[in-house]
């Protein structure tokens, strides 16, 4: 009874499916089998904090994972992007495991490279969520990216980005057009003359 549609978010059929997951969660913890509840895959921004307290209320704070939500119905062939929004957004309010959407939810079959693009997606979205909560290792790590950046260390970049790979393809293929180096202390989306790192380290004595 899980939504299947913006319109179904948090409807009496999807808290009747939730209250009868609560009464099985009891009686599974009573058997000491271990318990997570499926959660909605469709529900927009505004209904996400309340879909999270009532799936805590009536099913005692068993585990929550979640398929996305997605925040519209709009975003077919790149479904894993309003998916992630809503992820982000979930996980963020309490949901303990993000599923991935691909880009071709509702569409087809996923491939290896759609798969990927969803893991990708649903990877940012829970790190985005852990840094709103604040959570030491998350907060380091974007840290340090900033740090990479500020030192153009741009290996360090690939390494530390959720997408590494892309990200050096994407420098490089700047670098090959424009011929800023991958050893440079710029990229081609500022420039050499106006890059807010090179100009801040100017400013500090950096440079």
């Amino acid at each position: 009874m899980r939504p299947g549609a913006q319109a179904d978010a948090n409807d009496k059929a999807q808290l009747a499916e939730l209250a009868t997951l609560g009464e099985l969660t009891k009686i599974a913890w009573a058997h000491g089998v271990q318990v997570m509840i499926e959660g909605p895959g469709h529900v927009p921004l505004h209904l996400i904090q309340e879909n999270v307290a009532l799936q805590r209320e009536l099913c005692h704070d068993a585990p929550f994972y979640v398929l996305g939500p997605l925040v519209t119905d709009l975003a077919a062939g790149r479904d894993h992007i309003a998916s992630a929004i809503g992820g982000a957004m979930i996980a963020w309010h309490g949901a303990a495991m993000l599923c991935y959407v691909t880009p071709k939810e509702h569409l087809g079959l996923p491939d290896r490279d759609d798969v990927r693009e969803g893991v990708v997606a649903h990877k940012i979205a829970a790190h985005a969520a852990d840094l709103a909560k604040g959570h030491p290792r998350a907060l380091a790590w974007d840290r340090a990216m900033s740090q990479a950046r500020f030192e153009f260390r741009w290996e360090d970049q690939f390494a530390l980005a959720l997408d590494g790979d892309l990200a050096r393809a994407f420098r490089r293929q700047a670098a090959a057009a424009d011929s800023a180096g991958e050893g440079t202390h710029y990229c081609s989306m500022c420039g050499p003359k106006f890059c807010a790192m090179a100009l801040s380290r100017q400013a500090v004595g950096l440079e």
